[in-house]
């Protein structure tokens, strides 16, 4: 079976971020505080944006190394014999012995849209002092590609080393937090959703014009690129002054819960490539618009051969 998996880059990718088991349960519509519904089909499925972005990039062909932090339990030894299989290096995934791995609970409704709760467990420990281990995977990298799961004192540290030795450093700035000028001035790209965004700004996005003020500004605060996802609208790129819109592909959304993702592996590999920056997230934008036509996180990341027939089944 041609998996469309073979290696497009000799470049390297270092994700440093979480890793969890989702437990998933499918109902009609999410709960309001204090309600109960009765839900559909239960599944559990590998997930964590750290571990998700990984898969998503070497499903698409990228040499991937993930660094991150489980617990010594069942679900941690399966998530690392998952990461082999997918051809991800695990080298410097590691085992905490004294807090369990992370697990997100997540609801999704019949539009596809989703709530998730996370139990950090493991990924809260993953510290400056673990990464140092992993400095030369750093030094062999090209891109490193992170997110907000994981303790912000070890994103900082990360970041701060990385662009110390000229390499790409993108933050995928979720869950949504407050984030330093430090941090911000060693990013190459910065990818927020609408409502990170606003948080990074201050400036409530209602549209296209005020989504461009908010890109502005959050160059202005240290950042070389930008990307806002705008969900089913697409992207907003922001860099050396100018801007450019990349359509979202109009599918049939059943769940997104790891579309975002998806959307950052993507965009590295493309970047590793050699595409541009909006080309790149051109190229993101279909991956994304694939795995929301999945349920489950990693599971529903494309692999390349699947990307190239999009148009063609649209």
């Amino acid at each position: 079976m041609n998996t469309g998996k073979e290696n497009y880059t000799h470049k390297r990718l270092v994700v440093v971020g979480s890793s969890n088991t989702d437990m998933v349960i499918k109902t009609d519509y999410l709960p309001r505080p204090g309600e109960t519904v009765l839900g559909g089909t239960f599944f559990m499925n590998p997930g964590g944006k750290g571990a998700n972005q990984a898969v998503a990039a070497a499903r698409l062909g990228v040499s991937v190394s993930l660094v991150c932090k489980t617990g010594n339990d069942i679900f941690g030894h399966q998530s690392h014999q998952l990461f082999e299989e997918e051809g991800i290096d695990t080298s410097f995934v590691f085992s905490d012995i004294r807090n369990p791995s992370g697990v997100a609970l997540i609801m999704v409704d019949a539009n596809g849209e989703n709530c998730i709760v996370v139990a950090s467990g493991a990924n809260a420990n993953l510290m400056p002092k673990d990464l140092e281990k992993a400095e030369e995977v750093i030094d062999n990298s090209d891109i490193v590609l992170m997110q907000l799961e994981v303790p912000l004192e070890t994103v900082e540290y990360v970041a701060r080393v990385a662009s110390a030795k000229s390499k790409k450093v993108i933050l995928n700035p979720a869950p949504a937090q407050n984030l330093s000028g430090e941090l911000l001035s060693n990013l190459f790209l910065i990818t927020p959703n609408e409502t990170e965004a606003e948080m990074l700004s201050g400036i409530p996005i209602r549209d296209m014009d005020s989504a461009r003020e908010a890109a502005k500004e959050i160059c202005r605060l240290g950042v070389e690129n930008v990307v806002i996802t705008l969900g089913s609208k697409g992207a907003l790129v922001y860099g050396g002054g100018e801007f450019t819109e990349v359509k979202a592909f109009k599918v049939k959304a059943v769940d997104t819960t790891a579309a975002g993702d998806v959307f950052n592996g993507a965009l590295c590999a493309a970047l590793l490539e050699g595409q541009s920056l909006t080309d790149a997230v051109l190229f993101a934008c279909k991956a994304a618009s694939i795995s929301v036509t999945r349920n489950g996180a990693q599971e529903s990341a494309p692999y390349r051969n699947e990307i190239g027939l999009l148009m063609h089944n649209i």
